[in-house]
């Protein structure tokens, strides 16, 4: 059977189509920076609708479903391959599924008398990404990364249920479901990359002190996360889940210095994943404080702790340094990634300030999106011609 690495040396079809990350990172940036402006412009020059969907609910799918989504499809159809020694998905049947990822993002324009067609083009992106990883990962009998397969299937379901709000009188759940689901992979996949990552760069540096292994702590953290973010889920502000949301948040922050970052404080391309994790701790606090201080823990801030921090951080982290990777660039971060890094973190540090003060909310929203735009615009500009080319 041919390697990985053989078969991308045989595929001769645009670069692209030659790995799942290519036209997946490329394309979910490009929608990171136009997502938020299309929503800022429907509520200030339009009357906040986006296509037949109020504009706040499209935006909040077009980020977790179609951004996230995209991110995490590029990430696992690049991943999967290395953890099952199966062939990635290349040519013909990757750009099928990313066609059908942008019809997803087209279908959002739909007017209302194409509602529920466009509903099913939608959810069919992340239904057959499922279907797709469950297969790669069957059949190389590779049991360690089922949760991984229950995950992004659940992601899907939970695309499925926000599409029914449409039909149907249900609330927001579905949306906290998703945002549940991205962090428990933030916390399991980000938990693996993290201390690994970092001891590879202290053996290579000659540092003594290393990450701590993964443990009985951490796989207690992951439990406790798992249960925390569930019960967030089924009673966002009820006392018993801000607490177990809270130990939750520190157990994971302690998890976070087990890991040492300050050991690899030099490379950027290493210690942005301890800053996107550390949004996880973050917003398990915040909102675990909402449930007790509702008047002065504003809920929206540990949403935007998860969203604008933690999974649009890492998710940046994981893309330049993957892209580095499989494009046989070195994995050390130029100033203008670091550029890239620090304009993300400045927008997720605002955007989870602006609701604690009231006078000034508006125009903080405009600036955390206005640095948003900027990180993502960046990675476009810096990554997009490293993923249109042949590897170097």
């Amino acid at each position: 059977m041919a390697t990985t690495a053989e078969s991308m040396r045989r595929y001769t079809g645009p670069a692209l189509f030659s790995f799942g990350f290519r036209p997946f990172f490329l394309a979910s940036a490009l929608w990171a920076v136009l997502a938020v402006p299309i929503w800022i412009v429907s509520l200030t020059l339009g009357d906040g609708m986006v296509g037949a969907t109020d504009g706040r609910a499209w935006h909040i799918h077009e980020m977790l479903f179609g951004y996230l989504g995209g991110v995490i499809a590029g990430f696992l159809l690049t991943a999967v391959p290395n953890w099952t020694g199966r062939l990635p998905v290349t040519g013909r049947g990757l750009a099928g599924l990313f066609a059908l990822w942008v019809a997803g993002r087209a279908a959002g324009f739909a007017p209302a008398s194409l509602s529920a067609p466009a509903a099913v083009v939608d959810a069919a992106f992340l239904i057959v990404f499922a279907a797709i990883v469950w297969r790669e990962v069957l059949a190389a009998g590779n049991r360690r990364n089922l949760p991984v397969c229950l995950m992004v299937t659940a992601l899907a379901l939970a695309n499925v249920a926000f599409h029914l709000r449409g039909f149907i009188p249900v609330g927001p759940g579905a949306e906290r479901a998703a945002v549940a689901v991205i962090i428990g992979l933030v916390a399991l996949i980000g938990g693996r990359v993290t201390p690994s990552f970092t001891q590879n760069w202290t053996l290579a540096h000659g540092v003594a002190a290393r990450p701590a292994p993964f443990g009985r702590f951490d796989q207690i953290t992951l439990a406790l996360t798992t249960v925390a973010l569930a019960a967030w889920v089924a009673a966002p502000a009820a006392l018993l889940s801000g607490v177990v949301m809270t130990v939750a948040g520190v157990a994971n922050a302690v998890r976070l210095l087990r890991w040492r970052g300050w050991l690899a404080r030099r490379e950027a391309l290493v210690w942005i994943l301890h800053a996107g994790y550390a949004w996880v701790a973050i917003g398990l606090v915040l909102l675990g404080l909402s449930a007790f201080f509702p008047a002065a823990v504003p809920f929206t801030a540990g949403i935007h702790a998860f969203t604008a921090g933690a999974m649009g951080v890492m998710t940046l982290a994981m893309m330049t340094r993957a892209t580095r990777g499989h494009t046989g660039r070195p994995r050390v971060a130029d100033r203008w990634t670091t550029l890239i890094y620090t304009t993300a973190l400045a927008a997720a540090v605002v955007r989870v300030c602006a609701p604690f003060h009231a006078e000034w909310t508006q125009s903080l929203l405009g600036v955390s999106a206005l640095l948003w735009s900027l990180a993502f615009l960046g990675f476009v500009l810096v990554y997009g011609p490293m993923m249109l080319r042949r590897s170097i």
